[in-house]
């Protein structure tokens, strides 16, 4: 584990974890000297001790400029993150401040890293579907974006596009409301942030809501008017997202806040009083803010951003979807756009869009919906039920030393695996819903920064969890058919083999997965795999295509799919964009336009940016 800093703390009782909050598991089984000298033979590091009230300095390197190393706070909460503060300040953007572009470009760990095999990602199939042509951009500096944002950008290391970025950009950048439709990996993220903010850059004075100089007025507050709101299932993504939208904001004079379930409710009031121009927020704490039209008013909305947005529509969230976009609908702005992205699109997705989006949105599918990618090596293995915990520690014993995510059923099943392999010598963190915000944001944190390498959690609590250099995913538990298990099994192995990276996905299976074993079979042929002994006989024949019940394939959508003139299928080479659609009035490249460079009355931006 030579990439991480694992040292033990040898003081500690290592036989049990130690919890801050008091609520810690009831004791395991023994601790294993002998199972945890293995694990150590094997090269994974000392497990750690857990202390959730810890919060102590993460050292991280300075950038090119910065030779020496520095140490940057982690914040207790998420919304105590370094991030722009108005500070009175003149000029259309905010000055150059060392200090915080340390916080928050400074690590090497933030660093887009691009895998070995980024190529075969970028020749995933693209299929653009609208009245308009969109001309897609290869590369950020081609993509007509803020000067600043691309500054920002190129701090991060983001310099080439991927599909869902190469179309979706333009499209935001031209004014068209967008459904993104691509495979877990694929950069969605920066899809939405990079093009909503990089339009709002140079005008947050002129479009933002009130905003407090805190430089002279530390206590003064106002009513949060956000420019942008991103709404996403779970806390850890909206985290995610607020940690990307720190970044790119940075210098825009946009200030982002978050609001969760779990975290302090009154803190996150009082950062949103502080003035509000994006906001990253999950179903429920939103819908509690906007019952209290003195906090927060959403009728400034230039964007409405919903992730994840097939996981909205179950029933959890269903209902508080429906108010937040009626919410957002209200938005007095007539350049208001809707930007939804998910993996999969069914029907609940287009009624969705239907209703709120505009009738020429554009539907952007990259890869087959609710595929893989091809740079995840996937292994089915047969483990009886009583046998998966030695399965599984030999498993990780039997791999290279990486982080690894470990999927389970249940909440219990996730303690009963995390002691079991803590008391083995096993590194290990996990998460789940019963546990406090603060152990989820420290867990996770104790994950991504290689502390505890090892991360067992249920399906639903790592919905979206982007962390890098993921090398492993196992699926202790298989998710239940009965329970969309299709889909949720794309979405766990999506958390390894990103970018181009290089990941494998190991699950567990027995009689008691019969019912998902049509579907893992016909995912082996597709992505060329092998195929297990005993799912051979669920294989799809070879003379036949596969069928994967997508149900999206032959709907017709209202900008007239029927006639197949708005189809754009740039097969295997997405960036050709050579395929023949209908053109509107201005279709060219969105550089002139997308941040008002010019003065034009054809253009989205301009004169009336």
């Amino acid at each position: 584990m030579a990439d991480w800093d694992n040292s033990a703390t040898p003081e500690a009782d290592l036989g049990l974890r130690e919890a801050g909050n008091g609520n810690a598991a009831a004791p395991g089984p023994p601790r294993d000297a002998e199972a945890a000298a293995r694990a150590r033979e094997k090269g994974w590091s000392e497990p750690q001790p857990l202390d959730y009230n810890r919060h102590a300095n993460v050292a991280t390197r300075g950038n090119a400029d910065t030779s020496s190393n520095t140490l940057v706070e982690v914040p207790k909460w998420a919304h105590d993150a370094a991030k722009y503060e108005y500070r009175g300040e003149a000029g259309i953007l905010g000055p150059v401040m060392a200090d915080l572009e340390l916080q928050l470009f400074g690590g090497t760990e933030m660093r887009l890293k691009k895998g070995v095999r980024w190529d075969l990602q970028q020749k995933i199939q693209a299929i653009v579907e609208s009245v308009h042509k969109i001309s897609p951009v290869m590369s950020l500096e081609d993509a007509g974006i803020h000067p600043a944002m691309l500054e920002n950008c190129k701090k991060l290391g983001y310099n080439d596009t991927t599909p869902i970025q190469a179309y979706t950009i333009p499209a935001v950048l031209l004014g068209h409301d967008v459904i993104g439709i691509a495979q877990t990996g694929s950069g969605k993220t920066g899809a939405f942030l990079i093009p909503a903010l990089s339009k709002l850059m140079g005008k947050a004075k002129k479009l933002g809501g009130p905003r407090p100089d805190l430089s002279t007025d530390p206590g003064a507050r106002v009513r949060a008017e956000p420019l942008i709101l991103v709404v996403a299932p779970t806390r850890e993504l909206c985290i995610q997202i607020f940690d990307e939208a720190r970044r790119l904001c940075y210098r825009s004079m946009l200030r982002p806040c978050i609001a969760y379930g779990g975290g302090p409710i009154r803190e996150q009031r009082d950062d949103l009083r502080k003035g509000c121009d994006v906001l990253i927020a999950t179903p429920g704490r939103l819908r509690d803010f906007m019952k209290d039209p003195s906090l927060l008013a959403l009728h400034r909305l230039r964007f409405t951003v919903i992730d994840e947005a097939d996981e909205m529509l179950h029933e959890d969230w269903a209902e508080d979807l429906q108010e937040i976009l009626a919410g957002a609908d209200a938005s007095q702005d007539s350049q208001h756009q809707y930007l939804l992205f998910s993996a999969t699109f069914d029907k609940r997705m287009r009624t969705l869009a239907k209703r709120y989006l505009a009738q020429n949105y554009v539907r952007i599918r990259i890869g087959r919906i609710g595929s893989t990618v091809s740079t995840i090596t996937q292994r089915i293995v047969w483990v009886d039920g009583n046998k998966k915990k030695d399965a599984l520690y030999d498993l990780l014993l039997d791999s290279p030393p990486a982080r690894t995510l470990i999927f389970v059923k249940s909440k219990k099943m996730v303690d009963i695996v995390d002691d079991y392999l803590y008391n083995r010598g096993l590194p290990t963190t996990s998460i789940h819903a019963d546990r406090t915000q603060l152990e989820r944001e420290d867990a996770i944190r104790s994950f991504r920064i290689g502390k505890c390498p090892i991360l067992i959690t249920t399906g639903v609590s790592a919905r979206g969890l982007d962390i890098n250099n993921v090398m492993h995913v196992i699926n202790y538990d298989l998710p239940s058919i009965e329970y969309n298990g299709k889909d949720e099994y794309i979405h766990r192995i999506g958390r390894t083999g990103r970018l181009g990276n290089i990941g494998a996905a190991t699950s567990f299976y027995n009689e008691a997965d019969e019912a998902l074993a049509p579907f893992l079979a016909a995912l082996l042929v597709e992505n060329d795999q092998a195929i297990p002994d005993f799912l051979e006989e669920y294989a799809p024949p070879a003379d036949q295509p596969l069928n994967f019940d997508d149900d999206s394939a032959d709907e017709v959508d209202d900008f007239g799919a029927e006639n197949n003139t708005n189809t754009d299928d740039a097969g295997g080479t997405w960036g050709n964009g050579s395929a023949d659609v209908v053109e509107v009035a201005k279709a060219g490249p969105a550089a002139d336009t997308a941040w008002g460079g010019t003065d034009t009355s054809n253009d989205v931006g301009g004169a009336s940016w």
